[in-house]
């Protein structure tokens, strides 16, 4: 194992000196050249150009470009005896001989100690490059292996489930210690979290984690979801902590496959952590993604290459973290190959930041000093360190950029060497794509894996497929999968559980283009449990299905009989901001809630606006807005058009927020312990503080004409 560690810390070592020599050829080049001349201006054959000068600019004016039939004869009278410092100063250990010919004979090259040291260390390099290749090529041969033989994986883990598992409380009560694949399919009920949700408190209460999994529990990950108003909590041991690290690293292999240079440079990746909660049994409960940026794998592996110093990440003040993270990628700005955050509300979330502090970021570059307000000492040093002294030739070409009218490009203006963005673009977060696209102009959208905090459900092998066409290959080494069919609507479009539930339904043999629920069992204690979300098979990899994400099962408006959910509600957005976009109006994000205080009830939308150029707050024309009413009225289904016709349901109303409205939203959850780096702002609100928090910053009200259809 120590030698495997010493080999791991030298091609780091080795691969990040490779970096340092491209990202600073330049300067290397010119120290190399000063060196050259420092040592032998004062040999025959430059003396007779340079009269001794060590001086770069008499070298390019003086000294003439020649071929080897030039300087042969210095060669041949060191050959024949002759002191070596006729042309170089250091002492000649051996001759190279070129495959090349001079005259018919081999060209000989003078080699000093020095350069053979060089040769070896290029080779070295050429091992390491070599070495990474290869580690892209497993990757993607792993990945190839998995969708391949996916059913046998399927089936092989469902066993390891069993065997290990069959003897705990929990599925004693169905399986009577068999642990047979077919009784747990016949007698193992499919149950939600509230359901196993009182063996899970067991367990955090100080019971033993054997009353549901045989696996000894390390830690909770809490879910972003949640159960009564709490995060649920997720088991997780230390071999699941293995499985999704290795899920991880096939990630960077397809990001290789489809775009070139990546490791040239570094990647802006914006990552924050919260403080661990403690369980009444001692152990601890935190986010997949603060456990994972915690991890020795983070710090050791991926961290290295990202802009933002560790200790931004780890540091618990997410407004200290993000300015800091933010000023760090400015500082390296002509470094960063790829943007990106979990989430693209995080990412969005970023320009908002950017907008509010660039003035403020750019004096920092300019005098070399970080804002006093920045008061954790983590951050303080590490932005110290970057900052190095001032640089007002880079603060000037920030300032510049602001400064434009227009922040249309801005990401791939202030970061010219980005390839794409990658953040989750699918589900609730598809509400910031066009917000993303407007400031990326051009960088694709990349949404890299779907998942939970119970695991890692699939890639995307198509990087580059539109957010619109992203699917998820199912990965069958994170979970046991079976598939729950989910009825549609005549039109297609709106998906619902049929009822009495069909027999689930094996990975491999679901059926394009048809519906499911997603239901999983793991090493974890998960059995037969629904995630709840609704997906559709897009295609096959090889033998493994793949996804596309269309809803929460269980985020709903609903006012009498009408069912309004996620995926209806996001395509209604989005047929309503067609409207807002000719008239240069951007939605930056949106929620709502069903309003039953009075009679009838009606459907309330939160809005927060903005102008594409500039900042202002845009100008809201009554009639515009109306149309917008109207219009997402009009994207809902027969059954809610049927209920507004005979008042059963009154008009929709449209709410319009001040700036910063959601920013204050995210507050008040990340208050309540959601963490910043997997917020997702909540398509429909339940929580009345939520609710009082978006009212009291309503600016303008406006409603749909009373009757429509």
């Amino acid at each position: 194992m120590a030698s495997i560690q010493i080999e791991t810390k030298e091609h780091e070592d080795g691969w990040q000196k490779l970096e340092e020599l491209t990202m600073n050829a330049h300067q290397v080049q010119e120290k190399l050249l000063e060196k050259i001349l420092k040592r032998n201006a004062g040999t025959e054959y430059l003396r007779g150009f340079l009269n001794g000068q060590a001086d770069k600019n008499v070298f390019r004016e003086k000294v003439p470009i020649v071929t080897y039939e030039d300087i042969k004869p210095y060669i041949d009278r060191i050959v024949n005896g002759e002191p070596s410092d006729i042309l170089l100063a250091d002492p000649i250990l051996e001759f190279m001989q070129s495959s090349g010919t001079s005259g018919g004979q081999p060209k000989f090259v003078p080699s000093t100690a020095e350069t053979l040291e060089h040769m070896t260390f290029a080779l070295t390099l050429r091992d390491h490059l070599m070495q990474r290749t290869m580690e892209f090529e497993d990757g993607l041969q792993k990945l190839e292996e998995l969708t391949i033989n996916a059913s046998q994986i399927q089936e092989k883990l469902l066993e390891e489930i069993l065997k290990r598992n069959a003897e705990t409380e929990y599925l004693r009560g169905f399986l009577n210690g068999q642990a047979e694949k077919q009784v747990f399919k016949k007698n193992v009920p499919i149950v939600t979290y509230e359901e196993i949700r009182p063996y899970i408190d067991r367990i955090a209460n100080g019971e033993p984690s054997h009353i549901l999994l045989a696996d000894p529990i390390v830690e909770f990950m809490l879910s972003s979801g949640t159960s009564g108003g709490k995060p649920k909590l997720i088991p997780s041991t230390a071999e699941s902590f293995e499985t999704r690290m290795f899920e991880s690293t096939l990630v960077d292999p397809l990001m290789h496959k489809h775009f070139d240079g990546l490791e040239k440079g570094k990647h802006m990746y914006l990552a924050f952590v919260k403080p661990d909660n403690e369980t009444p049994c001692g152990l601890k409960a935190n986010f997949f993604s603060t456990i994972w940026f915690n991890s020795n794998s983070f710090k050791n592996g991926w961290g290295k290459d990202c802009t933002s110093p560790i200790e931004t990440i780890l540091c618990l003040d997410n407004k200290q973290s993000m300015y800091c993270q933010l000023l760090a990628s400015l500082i390296q700005r002509d470094q960063v190959v790829w943007i990106g955050s979990i989430f693209a509300s995080v990412v969005a979330m970023s320009i908002k930041n950017l907008q509010d502090y660039w003035k403020e970021f750019c004096l920092n570059i300019r005098t070399g000093h970080v804002s006093d307000w920045i008061s954790d000492p983590g951050c303080k040093n590490a932005i110290s360190s970057l900052l190095k002294g001032p640089n007002p030739e880079l603060a000037d070409a920030i300032e510049h950029i602001c400064n434009d009218q227009s922040w249309k490009g801005l990401v791939k203006r202030l970061w010219p060497k980005a390839k794409y963005i990658s953040c989750i673009v699918t589900g609730s977060m598809s509400q910031y794509i066009s917000l993303l696209d407007f400031y990326g102009d051009g960088i694709p959208l990349v949404s890299t894996f779907y998942g939970g905090s119970e695991a890692t459900f699939g890639l995307n092998v198509n990087p580059l497929s539109k957010p619109s066409d992203i699917s998820y290959t199912f990965l069958p080494t994170s979970a046991y999968f079976e598939f729950l069919p989910v009825n549609k609507d005549g039109d297609g479009e709106k998906a619902h559980q049929g009822f009495p539930f069909d027999d689930p339904i094996h990975l491999v043999n679901v059926k394009l283009g048809q519906y499911y629920e997603l239901v999983i069992t793991t090493l974890t204690g998960l059995y037969r449990y629904k995630v709840e979300d609704v997906l559709k098979v897009a295609g096959f990899y090889n033998k493994s299905p793949q996804f596309k994400f269309v809803e929460r099962q269980n985020m709903i408006l609903s006012i009498d009989v009408d069912k309004t959910s996620e995926a209806d509600l996001l395509k209604a957005m989005e047929n309503a901001t067609l409207l807002l976009d000719s008239h240069g109006i951007v939605l930056t994000s949106y929620t709502s809630y069903s309003d039953t205080s009075l009679t009838p009830g009606r459907y309330v939308l939160f809005w927060e606006l903005k102008m594409k150029e500039g900042d202002d707050f845009p100008k809201l024309h009554q009639l515009t807005m109306e149309q917008c009413c109207s219009r997402v009225e009009n994207s809902f289904d027969f059954m809610y058009k049927s209920l507004r016709n005979n008042n059963t349901i009154a008009p929709l109303e449209i709410r319009v927020v001040e700036h910063g409205t959601f920013d204050a939203l995210m507050d008040f959850y990340v208050s309540k312990g959601a963490s910043i780096a997997q917020y997702k702002t909540p398509s429909c609100v339940k929580s009345e503080e939520a609710k009082n928090i978006l009212n009291s910053r309503v600016v303008a009200n406006f409603f749909s004409p009373k009757n429509i259809f």
